[in-house]
């Protein structure tokens, strides 16, 4: 009875559930993001979330969980059903279209969304989601980092890490200069791959390495813990990286380096760089 109790209150080490938190306003995309969310931006013929999402799905993800604020329920309406497209569409022979538009999800993936009423920063988003999670290992999404990644894409390798040692995994990639003040970075732990620490947009002088977390992690649903108690950090916000920080001291995580290319979408440079580099593929 003891070990079942036991097996039963430890972590699960599959992950099947993945955080979206899609709140934020865009505003470096004014006026497009006026009346839309940033997050429904087109790379050619797709939304950024989307990619995102078929990520998730390709980790063997079948619960998605976004974030959302009062003005982004575009988002939601672009992963529901649309009946009246669909038959308009079968209607004038676009059968393909309209199976692309029933089919943007596997069957069996459900998107839940919840409200972040207020923008408290990136912690608070991932708190937002503690019901959703259930006490599971999760994934999480930041949309504004697409990434051209190889196989089946860096979601699939934290999954993958996590599976094999039970630790919160991060997303790392390397980054010289003054850049790399614009990430959190890693602190080395005593093992190829440990992470002892994490800080937030420290100045170049104080950066612990040139390893930058960028948007993609798995963590296990102790972070919740350390959400609830942690105090607003840089920005006046509850920062993630310093949930992360604490979990790290306690010897909780690991990195896996980049397998691909990212582009930050959060800015217009890096969006239409990742235009250009989708384009450039499809065209061979």
């Amino acid at each position: 009875m003891t070990k079942e109790i036991f097996e039963t209150a430890m972590p699960s080490r599959t992950v099947k559930k993945a955080v979206f938190p899609v709140a934020g306003f865009g505003t470096r995309f004014l006026p497009a993001t006026k009346a839309m969310p940033k997050e429904l931006l087109p790379i050619v013929d797709k939304p950024i979330i989307q990619y995102a999402a078929e990520e998730a799905v390709r980790a063997g993800i079948d619960t998605l969980i976004f974030v959302t604020g009062r003005h982004k329920r575009a988002i939601e309406d672009h992963f529901d059903a649309n009946l009246e497209l669909e038959a308009a569409l079968h209607s004038k022979g676009k059968s393909e279209a309209a199976e692309m538009v029933h089919n943007l999800l596997p069957p069996g993936v459900e998107c839940i969304f919840v409200r972040q009423p207020v923008q408290s920063g990136l912690g608070h988003a991932v708190a937002c989601a503690e019901r959703a999670i259930g006490g599971e290992p999760f994934a999480v999404l930041l949309a504004d980092d697409f990434i051209m990644a190889h196989d089946k894409g860096v979601t699939h390798d934290l999954v993958q890490a996590y599976e094999a040692s039970g630790h919160s995994q991060l997303s790392v990639m390397e980054i010289s200069g003054p850049e790399i003040s614009k990430y959190g970075v890693v602190k080395p732990g005593d093992a190829p791959g440990r992470v002892a620490g994490l800080v937030e947009k420290p100045p170049l002088e104080k950066a612990p390495s040139n390893l930058a977390s960028i948007g993609r992690y798995v963590l296990t649903p102790d972070i919740f813990d350390i959400l609830r108690d942690l105090p607003p950090g840089s920005g006046g916000e509850v920062q993630l990286a310093d949930a992360i920080n604490i979990q790290a001291a306690r010897g909780g995580v690991e990195s896996v380096v980049l397998n691909g290319t990212r582009y930050d979408c959060g800015s217009v440079d890096g969006y239409l760089d990742a235009i250009t580099a989708v384009a450039a593929r499809r065209r061979g």
